[in-house]
């Protein structure tokens, strides 16, 4: 059995990279590894569905087990992932989503050169806002807050693979599905079939 791929995929919060990855789990062969975080659950969120929600206590008593595959800190709380979210899932063929911010990404680019980085941007910054504000759920302070992290991880698209711009949800959702096939068909992708067809000659 072929084992899954790590897919990294990072968006400025407010983009709809949750909406994104609602409709790509729907197909088996994705799975989007539940983050753990020390904020507070939002109206709506289930715990091991959106998030495990852990104390701050909780959390660094798990980066000292190191039970993290990756973690960070990001607007006065902790994310990161855990290991039980991404080996076995690997190993049993299933590509593995990682939702998680750009200092996470960073990090992964050291710890799995291999996986696959997807940065999605908004249209706009004006877009961005607007979504933030349609939410309901935020102050205008932690908007504003939300809008200028945005400006400071936005750069970091440079760094990934792929960039996907969330204009439309169907066009972006398609757009994902299109870089997989594409990233699938690349020479580094494809060499262990190469080696397979030399030796089998």
């Amino acid at each position: 059995m072929n084992k899954g791929r790590l897919i990294v995929f990072s968006a400025p919060s407010g983009c709809g990279k949750g909406t994104m990855l609602a409709k790509i789990t729907e197909n088996e062969k994705f799975y989007c590894a539940v983050s753990a975080t020390t904020r507070s659950p939002r109206r709506g969120e289930t715990e091991g569905v959106d998030y495990y929600y852990l104390t701050k206590e909780e959390f660094e008593q798990k980066i000292s087990e190191g039970a993290f595959f990756e973690y960070a800190s990001y607007c006065d709380n902790y994310y990161g992932t855990l290991l039980s979210e991404v080996t076995p899932k690997l190993e049993a063929g299933i590509n593995v989503i990682l939702e998680i911010e750009v200092q996470g990404a960073m990090r992964i680019r050291e710890l799995s050169p291999d996986a696959l980085f997807i940065f999605v941007m908004p249209p706009s910054v004006k877009e961005l806002r607007r979504r933030l504000k349609k939410r309901g759920t935020e102050s205008d302070e932690i908007i504003e807050k939300r809008v200028s992290k945005a400006l400071d991880e936005i750069p970091y698209a440079k760094k990934y693979d792929y960039i996907i711009v969330n204009a439309a949800l169907e066009d972006a959702v398609e757009d994902f599905f299109t870089v997989i096939r594409t990233d699938s068909l690349t020479v580094k992708a494809q060499g262990k079939f190469i080696d397979e067809v030399i030796e089998n000659a």
